[in-house]
Parts: C-alpha cells; structure tokens; sequence
C-alpha cells in the first residue's frame, strides 16, 4: 500500500530531474559566443595569476601577500566561474566546427575540473582558518592551472576560428 506513492514519487523525481537536464542542455545549445564571453567575470586582473607572477615572485612571498597578490576569494571564485565559461566556450567551438582537437577540448575539460577542485579545497580551508601556506598552495595551483587554461583556449580558438580570440583575450 505504502509502495505505490513511493514509486509514483520516484517516478515524478526522476522525470522531473530528467526535464531540468534537457532543458538546461536546450539553453546551453542555444547560447551564442557573445553571451558566453559575456559571462567571463572580469572584476578581477587574470594577469596578476600570470606565469610570471607563478614563476618568481610567489617564492618569497608570505602566505598573506600570496592570498592578497591573488585577490583572495574573490580571485578564487572568478577562476572558478571562468574555469566553467571556458569550458562551454570549448564545447561552443567543437559544436559550431567539426574540425576541433578532441585532445585539447579533453585537455580543457581535466583542466577545467582539476581548477574548480583546488579552488573549492582552497576556499574550504580559508573558511576554517586564516590564510596559510597549504591554502596558497592549493590556490597556487588553481592559479597556474588556469594559466595554462587560458593558452590552451586561446590555442583552440585560433586553430579553429582565428576570429573569436581577440573576443576572448579582451575579456581576459
């Protein structure tokens, strides 16, 4: 007797779940190039995360000039909305040119996911304790993953559309 609303319940949660999933997928299809470098978070300066930044003079920094350098969790979080825009910006260019790298869009998506997992784990660990160096490292990481992240978009765009990298490295 119980079993039957249970099942109508697990029914209609499943259904429901499975509406969202198709019409976010809808939305994402139809989103054009503008709209999504549109959505690049740019309150921030990518460039202070740069190579050079990674390379010498985060050596010799605290913790706390680290973190400050870095814009804190604020920088965080714009790598990790970025990290997920340069992502549907990946699929974007493989959707709209049949001639993508599939090893490079793989390389964006390991990317992608390798950058949201160290500033989640980063942001975490600030949430429990002031700014120290474990939590530079794991934003250090981030911070050179997304580095790498930005080349390699740039390097898809190029190859695959010569005319959307000046869009993207502006917003960048």
């Amino acid at each position: 007797m119980i079993l039957v609303p249970l099942e109508i319940a697990a029914i209609s949660a499943i259904a429901a779940s499975l509406y969202r999933f198709r019409a976010s997928a809808r939305r994402r299809n139809a989103q054009s190039w503008e709209s999504l470098v549109a959505r690049l978070r740019l309150d921030w300066d990518a460039r202070e995360v740069s190579e050079q930044f990674l390379r010498g003079e985060v050596q010799n920094a605290t913790p706390q000039e680290k973190w400050q350098r870095m814009q804190g969790a604020k920088g965080l979080c714009a790598m990790y909305q970025n990290a997920s825009v340069m992502l549907e910006m990946a699929d974007y260019a493989a959707r709209n040119n049949r001639a993508v790298d599939s090893e490079l869009i793989a390389v964006l998506r390991k990317d992608a996911l390798k950058i949201r997992a160290c500033v989640l784990m980063a942001l975490v660990q600030y949430a429990f304790s002031q700014v120290n160096e474990s939590i530079c490292k794991n934003a250090i990481r981030a911070a050179s993953m997304y580095s790498g992240m930005t080349v390699h978009m740039a390097q898809l765009l190029q190859v695959n559309d010569g005319g959307l990298v000046p869009n993207f490295v502006s917003a960048m």
